[in-house]
């Protein structure tokens, strides 16, 4: 069975910060470095075939650094797709370990070359591969999988990242263990690679802490499951995350498996079929 995936997104500065730090790849758009956020909330629809690939950015450092940060990662990541594509389809795990490496090693470059001594950033990734889905993060940026509700069936919600922080106190913000932009001769940087199920009525949010230190886990369950859009529930979930302070930058994607429609492709193929060949005359 062929499936798509119907897409919301956001990124927004919230109602403390003046800059954004956050980034985002999604199907081909990003940001610039010092952007202002999208201004509003973006959609759009991929199918399984080109072989997509979503991803959430929320850099940190002093003096622009987390923007910098979050935009060098972002870059590596496109400019990796783009150049092995076609190892997300044979090799995921592999292509997703490799693409990490690539961030990793274009912010430490980066903060080499400009004497920076702290500059990072979290990522949450989601790759479709052929057949399934493969989850992969490096921080505390989560990766949440909700199924819709269907009558009286309540959907089914569950954490698929690893947050990889320290355990502390209940009044502190844990420090990360891991990061985009950890020097190699630190400590080696290890993403959190899983293997998903495609299937269909499925969504998954992509998100900064933005979103999750505003808006509890129960909560954004019940967003996501209730609302019938993707981007009606992104545009909630940005509401409510602001409504509550918006502390923080707040960056998000939202997806949903459905099932390919079939007809509408095979009725352009024949189309195109029909132009293509040449005016039989009967005469």
């Amino acid at each position: 069975m062929a499936y798509q995936m119907e897409y919301a997104y956001t990124s927004h500065t919230g109602n403390v910060r003046a800059n954004n730090e956050d980034n985002f790849w999604c199907c081909g758009e990003t940001m610039g470095a010092f952007n202002q956020g999208t201004g509003g909330v973006r959609t759009g629809r991929t199918v399984q075939s080109d072989y997509p690939l979503f991803a959430v950015f929320d850099g940190m450092g002093g003096e622009s650094c987390g923007e910098m940060a979050a935009y060098l990662a972002a870059n590596a990541c496109g400019r990796h797709y783009r150049e092995n594509r076609v190892s997300l389809k044979e090799q995921p795990e592999q292509f997703l370990d490799e693409i990490c490496q690539d961030m990793n090693r274009a912010v430490c470059e980066y903060s080499q070359e400009n004497r920076i001594r702290i500059m990072g950033t979290t990522t949450v990734m989601l790759a479709v591969s052929a057949g399934n889905l493969y989850a992969c993060n490096v921080g505390d940026s989560r990766l949440y999988e909700i199924r819709k509700k269907t009558g009286e069936q309540e959907g089914n919600f569950q954490q698929i990242s690893i947050d990889h922080v320290l355990r502390g106190g209940p009044f502190c913000k844990a420090p990360l263990t891991q990061y985009v932009g950890i020097p190699e001769n630190h400590m080696g940087l290890e993403p959190s690679v899983l293997k998903l199920e495609m299937k269909p009525g499925v969504r998954y949010l992509l998100c900064s802490d933005g979103v999750t230190d505003m808006i509890a886990d129960e909560e954004i369950a019940e967003i996501i499951a209730g609302e019938t859009t993707v981007q009606k529930a992104v545009e909630t979930l940005l509401c409510r995350s602001l409504e509550r302070g918006g502390r923080d930058n707040v960056t998000m994607i939202l997806c949903e498996v459905t099932e390919e429609e079939r007809r509408p492709r095979l009725l352009r193929w024949l189309e195109n079929r029909i132009k293509k060949e040449p005016v039989q005359s009967g005469y």
